[in-house]
């Protein structure tokens, strides 16, 4: 027994000082000088952690400008001030930034200098959300990963902003004044690697043009949207989540197959004015539904299959995939209708 702890105890020892010597090892290469240099040239306003030296917090300090940036600062916190200018001053240091975020402070178009952030080459991921400005900002950082620019005034995009943003993956324009004319045809050219757009809550009446075709993730909730298009979505061939909750979509304004598509997932057509449900296809596995104008459900119309072949579908058959439909807001009474089961035999819940 003895021995077992004592083997223990040097085990842990052993590893103690690896772990140690190891992470010394790293924050000597990183930082070679003195660990007060870095207390001495964090901003009074701000705070910098020891344990996390790559990081600036300047959060909820009341700040109106943005103070000077070390040069080892790689992610840089600013939410939550009244800052109204972003200027080239601050950032002259700071070439490793990563990441800013500067949400909920009162930033306009006019108080950014121009080409103040397209010179920070490093950056990956910027928030500006919150904050009062009337369109996209312009130069952007060309490597770019996530723009999120919700909840300004965003009424106009300018021409080629996205050109050179090939490694975006996420633009949230969410709850902004975007109308139909701000999105032109080539408005999100250059956007190869786009995985998410969020135009919710703005002021779209159409489906908007050219979705980059690599989306996976489409939102359009909150609009005003009556029509989708014949094969609209046979341009966005890998979408998988899409939703399209408080619109205006009536029965005439989906063609016949226009939510069949292999590659959604889930999708998402609450509080509109559907009367029936339109045609979905095997693949999908959640529909929502809820508070449309529906006032009954025929498996049998609704199944992607017929429901023959469903019966003799057997448990590794090519079943229809649907596991969670939402119904209720709607006019339909239950039980669920038999067919409805024989058809999802995956279903896991069906909210009536």
């Amino acid at each position: 027994m003895t021995l077992k702890v004592y083997t223990s105890l040097l085990l842990l020892s052993l590893v103690n000082s690896v772990w140690t010597r190891t992470v010394r090892q790293v924050y000597d290469e990183l930082y070679p000088e003195h660990w007060s240099h870095y207390t001495s040239e964090c901003p009074q306003e701000c705070f910098c952690p020891p344990s996390f030296p790559n990081a600036l917090y300047c959060d909820n300090k009341g700040l109106k400008e943005i103070p000077a940036i070390p040069a080892r600062i790689w992610y840089l916190y600013l939410q939550n001030n009244l800052i109204e200018t972003v200027s080239e001053k601050p950032f002259v240091n700071a070439t490793h930034l990563r990441w800013i975020n500067l949400n909920k402070n009162k930033i306009t178009n006019n108080g950014i200098e121009s080409g103040v952030l397209s010179k920070l080459k490093r950056l990956l991921y910027l928030f500006l959300e919150d904050n009062e400005l009337e369109e996209v900002p312009a130069p952007l950082p060309v490597g770019l990963e996530q723009l999120r620019l919700s909840r300004n005034k965003i009424s106009r995009i300018p021409e080629g902003v996205f050109s050179n943003l090939e490694n975006l993956t996420m633009l949230d324009l969410h709850q902004n004044n975007l109308l139909d004319s701000a999105l032109q045809s080539d408005t999100f050219q250059g956007l190869n690697n786009l995985m998410q757009l969020n135009i919710a809550k703005n002021s779209l009446k159409k489906m908007p043009l050219s979705i980059p075709a690599n989306t996976l993730q489409l939102f359009l909730d909150n609009n005003s949207i009556e029509v989708i298009p014949e094969n609209y979505f046979s341009a966005i061939p890998k979408v998988t989540f899409l939703r399209l909750n408080y619109n205006k979509l009536s029965d005439d304004g989906i063609p016949p197959n226009g939510f069949n598509v292999s590659s959604i997932l889930d999708l998402q057509l609450s509080h509109n004015q559907l009367t029936k449900i339109p045609p979905i296809n095997a693949h999908l596995e959640h529909l929502h539904l809820d508070h449309n104008k529906i006032k009954s459900v025929n498996g049998t119309q609704i199944c992607p299959v017929s429901i023959a072949i469903a019966e003799d579908y057997g448990f590794f058959g090519n079943i229809p995939r649907l596991r969670y439909l939402r119904l209720d807001g709607n006019e339909i009474q239950p039980p669920i209708p038999l067919d409805i089961m024989i058809c999802f035999r995956l279903l896991q819940a069906v909210v009536i």
